[in-house]
């Protein structure tokens, strides 16, 4: 899909986003998205360590550059991102 139709696609809304966390946890850890439940620990159910969380960060905010300007997730905000639902309820809030 070309990169000026993404510009033109509604506002992500939370059951997209948990797809996209689900999906980019699944590329980077190299399991199947379908088993990521929104209730997963990163580190307690899906094994996933800091470096796992800094490619899902970028992968994130990569996409998500495509369709809202300036999105970023802060360096700060990181460690309060412990679960699937913790990074969809983040960036949820911020894009709405």
């Amino acid at each position: 899909m070309p990169a000026e139709t993404h510009m033109e696609q509604e506002p992500l809304g939370r059951e997209a986003i948990l797809q996209l966390v689900k999906d980019r946890l699944g590329e980077i850890l190299e399991i199947d998205p379908n088993t990521v439940n929104e209730g997963d620990s990163f580190a307690d159910d899906l094994d996933a360590d800091s470096l796992a969380l800094i490619e899902l960060v970028e992968a994130i905010e990569e996409e998500i550059a495509e369709r809202s300007v300036d999105f970023r997730i802060d360096d700060e905000d990181l460690e309060d991102l412990k679960s699937v639902r913790d990074a969809v309820d983040y960036v949820f809030s911020r894009l709405s």
